[in-house]
């Protein structure tokens, strides 16, 4: 048999040709397409690699034209498939003439479902001989188990993500039209207006009026240094709100050098092991170690296709039974990590913590293969080390610590204080290097027994704001509220930025951004609320499952988006007068010297200058 293998990217071609011909296939690249060719059990293979979408979804070009019609009447405008890379599919025309057999090899997900068939019906391919192979990672097993599995092509699944595309497009050209017309930023300068952004954004603006909305009230807190290794106890009453109470307390207990433990108890605490990596939790840790979101998934999804870790979008937080663990721990040996794997190894049972998400699609995020410092450098070793670290807590023990609690009475005054010591480091002792806290000690004490006071302390404090999102927080908080997909929300976080919407590390919003999302709340018609986007969200997930058709979800994201659309048209130069506002406060710089004008940033053909 002759067979067809279509992949998604390149990468991914030369490492499932490479594993299915034992490093004996060869390749020819005609008009920029290049066909690797091989030999598998008998048939001969024919791989092909697409660019992501070949096939692009936009409106005729009779609506490129933003003056030449009103934005709601794209609501319900036409929208139709081109093809952006015509050699590639040529070529996969060509080579379909003479295959038995067609196989879809992209990624197993919504968005891999649908760059599949969407080629292989562009390119008229006889669907009787289109086959599915699914696998998780590119290693030797995974693949050549799946090729020698194939499942039929889930339409339902392309469904959901074409849904998806066809909602985006029009929510987005619909809405960032209106804004931008009615603001008057058209052409580079456009304002970007979005399904999942705005709701989004509003999160930080939210968060932002919050902080600067807030007052901080004062308190105070007691406490004393005890015992030999002046370990801190705090007043039971802790904090205090009324000064001349707190100061009535210190000076009271101030007068005393001993106190008198009444309570000392200890008891073993069993610290349980960390749930495996989803997408949304790789992101956040890999934040904390300076590797924002959106670079994360690149690293990531180089890592997957070089064979290092396994496929790195999943909500998946439980190992399948079918995952051989201990093999994994095998492959471990080959890296740098191969003592911490030989421990693991030792272990009597190896029994993996797992969250509270299940999905059968794909495993948690885990390394695939061993790998050194010396081969990955940068971020991308960073990346894979947080993985295997990760993967090693997941199966190792859980760690037990030694918690004691102690109450000191000084002067009719209660004191508290808690130790923690860690007894056996179990998990622990593989993501360490990831964690902040500390031991805090407590000598062994007797009730009854006085102790002495080393010092006694009143502190001056205030209540602080909500901290502000970083981009790691703001993941998790779409996440939580169902904005966008796993694969989506980084792109999401990356938009807000250069649209100039949020700057800096915590993400502060703009005028133009805080301007913008003012007026989505006042005359948007719900846009900028979080709920009308995660109830599309679930509608197009029920897709799936056969629950809702995606001609249905794109009828009523059509109504929804119209009902929206219209509110905005209506005060639309309310709307561009809010913004412009904004924008002119934003962009003045100062007075200028000589001529005493406002100084401003302006645009060329040269790029951006002060004038």
């Amino acid at each position: 048999m002759r067979k067809l293998v279509i992949t998604e990217k390149a990468n991914a071609a030369r490492r499932i040709s490479t594993i299915l011909s034992n490093g004996k296939s060869t390749s020819k690249t005609t008009s920029g397409v290049t066909v690797i060719s091989f030999t598998h059990d008998g048939d001969d293979y024919d791989v092909v690699s697409l660019r992501g979408h070949i096939i692009e979804l936009d409106y005729p070009e009779e609506y490129n034209d933003w003056s030449a019609s009103s934005p709601v009447d794209l609501v319900y405008a036409p929208q139709v498939k081109t093809v952006r890379v015509k050699s590639i599919l040529n070529t996969i025309k060509s080579l379909m003439q003479n295959a038995d057999e067609i196989i879809i090899a992209t990624d197993f997900d919504r968005e891999g479902e649908l760059i599949g068939m969407e080629t292989v019906k562009c390119a008229e391919a006889d669907m009787d001989k289109v086959k599915r192979a699914r696998f998780s990672a590119l290693t030797k097993g995974e693949v050549e188990a799946a090729f020698a599995a194939l499942t039929l092509p889930d339409e339902r699944l392309a469904q959901a993500a074409e849904a998806r595309q066809i909602v985006d497009l029009s929510w987005g050209a619909v809405l960032t039209r209106l804004i931008s017309l009615s603001s008057g930023q058209v052409g580079k300068n456009f304002m970007s207006v979005g399904r999942v952004q705005s709701p989004t954004l509003k999160l930080l603006v939210d968060r932002h009026e919050e902080i600067e909305k807030f007052e901080p009230v004062p308190y105070w807190k007691v406490s004393g240094r005890f015992g030999m290794l002046a370990f801190e106890g705090n007043h039971k009453d802790n904090p205090f709100w009324e000064k001349d109470v707190a100061d009535s307390i210190h000076a009271k207990c101030s007068e005393v050098k001993k106190g008198t433990v009444t309570v000392y108890e200890t008891s073993m605490k069993e610290e349980y092991k960390p749930a495996p990596f989803d997408t949304t939790q790789l992101q956040v840790e890999a934040n904390k170690i300076g590797i924002p979101p959106a670079s994360t998934m690149k690293i990531a999804e180089d890592l997957y296709t070089g064979g290092y870790i396994s496929y790195p979008r999943t909500e998946n937080t439980e190992y399948p039974k079918s995952l051989g663990l201990r093999s994994v721990l095998e492959k471990l040996r080959e890296s740098d990590f191969k003592k911490e794997a030989e421990e693991i190894l030792a272990q009597e049972t190896i029994i993996p913590s797992r969250g509270k998400r299940r999905t059968t699609d794909h495993p948690p995020i885990y390394p695939t293969s061993g790998a050194t410092s010396d081969k990955l450098k940068g971020d991308k070793w960073k990346l894979y080390e947080l993985i295997v670290r990760r993967f090693l807590a997941t199966v190792a023990t859980n760690a037990k610590a030694e918690v004691s609690e102690v109450e000191i009475d000084v002067a009719g005054e209660t004191f508290k204080a808690t130790g923690h010591v860690t007894k056996e480091k179990g998990w622990k002792k593989y993501y360490e290097k990831y964690m902040t806290n500390k031991d805090v000690r407590i000598p062994k004490l007797e009730v009854g027994k006085p102790i002495d006071i080393r010092s006694m302390n009143i502190i001056d404090e205030e209540t602080r704001p909500p901290y502000r999102y970083n981009q790691g927080s703001l993941i998790q908080e779409m996440d939580r509220l169902n904005l966008g997909t796993k694969s989506t929300r980084h792109d999401i976080i990356s938009k807000l930025f250069s649209r100039n919407y949020v700057q800096g590390n915590h993400m502060i919003p703009t005028a133009s951004g805080i301007a913008l999302t003012k007026s989505l709340e006042l005359h948007g018609g719900g846009i900028a609320e979080p709920r009308m986007t995660a109830e599309l969200e679930q509608d197009m997930l029920k897709i799936t499952s056969g629950e809702r058709t995606l001609d249905s979800v794109v009828s009523e994201s059509q109504e929804m988006l119209h009902k929206a659309a219209s509110e905005i048209s209506e005060n639309s130069s309310i709307i561009g007068d809010e913004i412009k506002s904004a924008l002119r406060s934003q962009q003045h710089i100062g007075i200028c010297p000589k001529c005493g004008n406002n100084m401003t940033i302006k645009r060329s053909k040269n790029g951006n200058f002060i004038g």
